[in-house]
């Protein structure tokens, strides 16, 4: 009796551990943007194609004043930014319908980016080995901006 409860339980041991092990790399996967971060771009082009692809939420969680537009990475969807965790993505493009208007003076005619857990001279170091001219602003001491503008 004890052996062969012994053995079931084994054998479903074996079993979560097959499905985790299949699993996991699926989960663990985050879906690198640093590309899409060297400032060659436009806020419109930026947040169309993560919105297109279905990385982030369509409405934006946040409108600043200064017409940044925040939005949310979309539920089960892990973004990384230099293997920092996104913790928000930024946009906003001057006369866009895609994006809401804030109650100030726009950033600029155009300007993307994400918020990044992670220390902000840390993520400036990655930000600049990767040759982008991307600006990085610390927001907390564990939260970091790193936005692309343009006039």
């Amino acid at each position: 009796m004890r052996i062969t409860k012994s053995l079931r339980m084994a054998t479903k041991s074996a079993t979560a551990l097959c499905v985790l092990s299949v699993l996991l790399p699926t989960l663990a996967h985050a879906e690198a943007i640093e590309e899409q971060l060297d400032c060659k771009s436009s806020g419109h082009t930026f947040i169309s194609a993560l919105l297109a692809s279905g990385e982030i939420q369509s409405k934006p969680m946040r409108v600043e004043a200064n017409s940044v537009n925040a939005f949310r990475p979309a539920h089960g969807v892990k973004l990384t930014a230099y293997d920092f965790k996104v913790f928000v993505v930024l946009g906003y493009q001057k006369d866009d319908p895609l994006f809401a208007q804030g109650k100030g003076t726009p950033i600029a005619d155009s300007a993307y980016g994400v918020v990044v857990t992670g220390p902000s001279d840390d993520v400036k170091e990655r930000v600049r080995q990767s040759g982008s001219s991307a600006i990085v602003r610390e927001i907390t001491p564990v939260t970091t901006a790193i936005v692309c503008k343009s006039e």
